[in-house]
Protein backbone atom coordinates (compact mmCIF):
# COMPACT_ATOMS: atom_id res chain seq x y z
CA UNK A 1 0.00 0.00 0.00
CA UNK A 2 3.08 2.12 0.83
CA UNK A 3 4.56 1.67 -2.50
CA UNK A 4 1.34 2.98 -4.18
CA UNK A 5 0.94 5.86 -2.46
CA UNK A 6 4.46 6.40 -2.70
CA UNK A 7 4.21 6.06 -6.73
CA UNK A 8 1.15 8.07 -7.11
CA UNK A 9 2.73 11.28 -5.03
CA UNK A 10 5.75 11.10 -7.61
CA UNK A 11 3.22 10.58 -10.84
CA UNK A 12 1.14 13.14 -9.28
CA UNK A 13 4.80 15.79 -8.80
CA UNK A 14 6.07 14.95 -12.31
CA UNK A 15 2.57 15.86 -14.09
CA UNK A 16 2.36 19.19 -11.98
CA UNK A 17 5.93 20.14 -12.88
CA UNK A 18 5.07 19.30 -16.55
CA UNK A 19 1.85 21.07 -16.68
CA UNK A 20 3.32 24.14 -15.09
CA UNK A 21 6.16 24.13 -17.88
CA UNK A 22 3.30 24.03 -20.83
CA UNK A 23 1.61 27.47 -19.83
CA UNK A 24 4.19 29.55 -20.09
CA UNK A 25 4.66 27.99 -23.96
CA UNK A 26 2.52 31.31 -25.60
CA UNK A 27 4.97 34.38 -25.95
CA UNK A 28 2.34 36.40 -26.47
CA UNK A 29 0.72 35.61 -23.02
CA UNK A 30 1.41 38.22 -20.75
CA UNK A 31 -1.52 39.20 -18.96
CA UNK A 32 -0.51 43.14 -18.48
CA UNK A 33 -0.17 46.12 -21.03
CA UNK A 34 0.31 50.01 -20.77
CA UNK A 35 -0.53 52.21 -23.81
CA UNK A 36 0.22 55.72 -25.12
CA UNK A 37 -2.57 57.30 -27.49
CA UNK A 38 -0.25 58.85 -30.44
CA UNK A 39 -3.11 61.09 -31.86
CA UNK A 40 -4.07 62.82 -28.72
CA UNK A 41 -1.18 65.26 -28.87
CA UNK A 42 -2.62 66.69 -31.99
CA UNK A 43 -5.93 67.63 -29.59
CA UNK A 44 -3.75 69.46 -27.31
CA UNK A 45 -4.14 66.59 -24.77
CA UNK A 46 -2.27 63.39 -23.23
CA UNK A 47 -4.00 59.68 -23.54
CA UNK A 48 -2.52 56.60 -21.14
CA UNK A 49 -3.95 53.46 -20.53
CA UNK A 50 -3.38 50.23 -18.34
CA UNK A 51 -5.05 46.41 -19.80
CA UNK A 52 -5.51 43.05 -17.62
CA UNK A 53 -6.22 40.39 -19.81
CA UNK A 54 -8.60 38.27 -18.14
CA UNK A 55 -8.20 34.81 -20.93
CA UNK A 56 -7.31 34.65 -24.85
CA UNK A 57 -10.57 36.69 -25.80
CA UNK A 58 -11.37 39.05 -22.79
CA UNK A 59 -10.01 42.23 -20.58
CA UNK A 60 -10.55 45.23 -18.14
CA UNK A 61 -8.71 48.02 -18.96
CA UNK A 62 -8.58 51.64 -17.99
CA UNK A 63 -8.07 55.04 -19.97
CA UNK A 64 -7.06 58.60 -18.88
CA UNK A 65 -7.31 61.84 -21.24
CA UNK A 66 -6.21 65.11 -19.99
CA UNK A 67 -6.13 68.10 -22.04
CA UNK A 68 -3.26 70.20 -21.57
CA UNK A 69 -3.50 72.87 -24.39
CA UNK A 70 -7.24 74.53 -24.35
CA UNK A 71 -6.79 76.40 -27.31
CA UNK A 72 -7.20 73.32 -29.38
CA UNK A 73 -9.21 71.36 -27.98
CA UNK A 74 -11.83 73.68 -25.98
CA UNK A 75 -14.59 71.71 -25.18
CA UNK A 76 -12.94 68.49 -23.49
CA UNK A 77 -10.90 69.17 -19.84
CA UNK A 78 -10.56 65.39 -19.21
CA UNK A 79 -11.92 61.59 -18.78
CA UNK A 80 -11.41 58.45 -16.56
CA UNK A 81 -13.27 56.11 -18.73
CA UNK A 82 -12.94 52.05 -17.64
CA UNK A 83 -13.35 49.44 -19.97
CA UNK A 84 -14.29 45.57 -20.90
CA UNK A 85 -13.03 44.34 -24.26
CA UNK A 86 -13.54 41.26 -26.28
CA UNK A 87 -11.35 39.77 -29.30
CA UNK A 88 -12.10 37.64 -31.64
CA UNK A 89 -8.45 37.16 -33.12
CA UNK A 90 -6.22 33.58 -33.05
CA UNK A 91 -3.57 34.97 -30.39
CA UNK A 92 -4.14 36.07 -27.31
CA UNK A 93 -5.71 39.11 -26.25
CA UNK A 94 -4.99 40.57 -29.92
CA UNK A 95 -7.42 40.81 -33.51
CA UNK A 96 -10.40 42.70 -34.12
CA UNK A 97 -11.92 43.55 -30.53
CA UNK A 98 -15.22 44.94 -29.26
CA UNK A 99 -15.86 47.36 -26.16
CA UNK A 100 -18.30 48.39 -24.17
CA UNK A 101 -16.88 51.87 -21.50
CA UNK A 102 -18.23 53.81 -19.05
CA UNK A 103 -16.59 57.30 -18.88
CA UNK A 104 -16.27 59.97 -15.95
CA UNK A 105 -15.94 63.31 -17.52
CA UNK A 106 -15.17 66.45 -17.67
CA UNK A 107 -16.72 68.97 -20.24
CA UNK A 108 -16.96 72.83 -20.41
CA UNK A 109 -20.52 74.42 -19.97
CA UNK A 110 -22.88 75.88 -22.25
CA UNK A 111 -21.71 79.17 -24.26
CA UNK A 112 -24.25 82.13 -23.96
CA UNK A 113 -23.97 84.07 -26.99
CA UNK A 114 -24.81 87.75 -26.63
CA UNK A 115 -26.70 89.68 -29.31
CA UNK A 116 -23.91 90.42 -31.33
CA UNK A 117 -23.29 86.67 -31.74
CA UNK A 118 -19.41 87.30 -31.24
CA UNK A 119 -18.72 87.75 -27.95
CA UNK A 120 -19.88 84.76 -25.18
CA UNK A 121 -20.17 83.65 -21.82
CA UNK A 122 -19.25 80.17 -20.56
CA UNK A 123 -21.41 78.50 -17.77
CA UNK A 124 -18.71 76.67 -15.21
CA UNK A 125 -17.52 72.85 -16.09
CA UNK A 126 -20.17 69.98 -16.50
CA UNK A 127 -19.40 66.50 -14.85
CA UNK A 128 -20.91 63.76 -16.13
CA UNK A 129 -21.23 60.03 -16.56
CA UNK A 130 -21.12 58.54 -20.16
CA UNK A 131 -22.19 54.71 -21.59
CA UNK A 132 -20.81 53.53 -25.26
CA UNK A 133 -19.15 51.05 -27.10
CA UNK A 134 -16.33 51.17 -29.63
CA UNK A 135 -14.24 48.78 -31.86
CA UNK A 136 -10.69 47.96 -33.22
CA UNK A 137 -8.02 46.02 -33.79
CA UNK A 138 -4.46 45.06 -31.82
CA UNK A 139 -1.51 43.95 -33.13
CA UNK A 140 1.55 42.51 -30.87
CA UNK A 141 4.86 41.15 -31.18
CA UNK A 142 6.24 38.46 -29.79
CA UNK A 143 9.00 40.78 -28.01
CA UNK A 144 5.56 42.37 -26.73
CA UNK A 145 5.34 45.68 -28.35
CA UNK A 146 1.34 46.46 -28.97
CA UNK A 147 0.14 48.49 -31.44
CA UNK A 148 -3.25 49.57 -31.67
CA UNK A 149 -6.39 51.46 -33.56
CA UNK A 150 -9.47 52.15 -31.79
CA UNK A 151 -12.92 54.21 -32.01
CA UNK A 152 -15.44 54.15 -29.60
CA UNK A 153 -18.64 56.58 -29.08
CA UNK A 154 -20.98 56.87 -25.97
CA UNK A 155 -23.32 59.35 -24.44
CA UNK A 156 -23.43 61.81 -21.72
CA UNK A 157 -26.40 60.08 -19.31
CA UNK A 158 -27.75 62.73 -16.53
CA UNK A 159 -26.26 66.70 -17.79
CA UNK A 160 -26.08 67.10 -21.31
CA UNK A 161 -28.56 69.77 -21.19
CA UNK A 162 -25.84 71.87 -19.19
CA UNK A 163 -23.36 71.92 -22.10
CA UNK A 164 -22.95 72.09 -25.62
CA UNK A 165 -22.40 68.19 -26.26
CA UNK A 166 -24.48 65.24 -25.88
CA UNK A 167 -21.55 62.53 -26.65
CA UNK A 168 -18.07 61.84 -26.00
CA UNK A 169 -15.56 60.06 -28.32
CA UNK A 170 -13.09 57.71 -28.05
CA UNK A 171 -10.38 57.16 -30.92
CA UNK A 172 -6.94 56.63 -30.87
CA UNK A 173 -3.56 54.96 -32.48
CA UNK A 174 -1.80 53.64 -29.57
CA UNK A 175 1.76 52.09 -28.92
CA UNK A 176 2.49 49.94 -26.08
CA UNK A 177 3.95 47.50 -24.14
CA UNK A 178 2.95 43.99 -22.52
CA UNK A 179 4.39 42.50 -19.96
Amino acid sequence: MKKNFSLLIILFAFYSVNAQSETGTDPYQKNNEIKLNLISPLSGAVEAGFERHLNKHSSLGISGFVVYDHKKDEDMNYYISPYYRYYFGKKYASGFFVEGFGAFTSIDGKKVYAADNLTFTKNKDVYDVALGAGLGYKLVTKKGLVFEANVGYGKLLFNADKTDHSVVAKYGLSIGYRF
